[in-house]
């Protein structure tokens, strides 16, 4: 398990080594993770609803014709509304993780608290992924905002830490 800790930057290596930052990592990931990734256009293309004349209106021009022709079905409407609501979201969500990213290396964040929050902001927003796009029951729906809360709570954390950081003049 401490291998573990020390690969994912969690901990120092040893005794007075230096544990490096892996923010500019987690913010490549989280680029292509919200671009690429999320991108709703790999489904959209899969079903054959997919027009790169205007693709951002595929679904509002396109999508019920293709139900009621049977070409998708609703349910698989559904499925690509939400995963264009789930890449909406990680987009408009990454600036929130540079700034924190960013503001916490500058102030001198820990490099170690940096790579833990950026670890738990990993596993939420992938989670808040696959719980957007595959959950269509509106009770366990409640879950994305649970993950939602918890990437965004990491972000909060490291604001908090370089604040504290900036006001004591360390």
């Amino acid at each position: 398990m401490t291998f573990l800790a020390t690969g994912l930057g969690l901990r120092a290596a040893s005794l007075g080594s230096s544990t490096p930052n892996y923010a500019s990592a987690y913010l490549s990931f989280h680029f292509l993770f919200a671009y690429c990734v999320l991108a709703p256009r790999h489904l959209k293309q899969l079903w054959g609803l997919d027009h790169q004349s205007s693709p951002r209106e595929d679904l509002v021009k396109y999508g019920d014709a293709a139900v009621k022709s049977g070409r998708i079905t609703q349910k698989q409407l559904n499925m690509l509304k939400r995963n264009e609501g789930a890449q909406a979201n990680s987009v408009e969500n990454y600036a929130l993780l540079v700034g924190a990213m960013g503001f916490a290396t500058f102030a001198g964040v820990k490099p170690e608290i940096v790579n833990r929050a950026g670890l738990v902001y990993t596993a939420a927003r992938i989670a808040y992924g696959i719980s957007y796009i595959l959950i269509e029951d509106n009770l366990w729906a409640v879950s994305r905002s649970v993950f939602w809360w918890v990437g965004n709570g990491s972000c909060l954390w490291l604001f908090w830490e370089a604040g504290k950081l900036l006001k004591s003049g360390n």
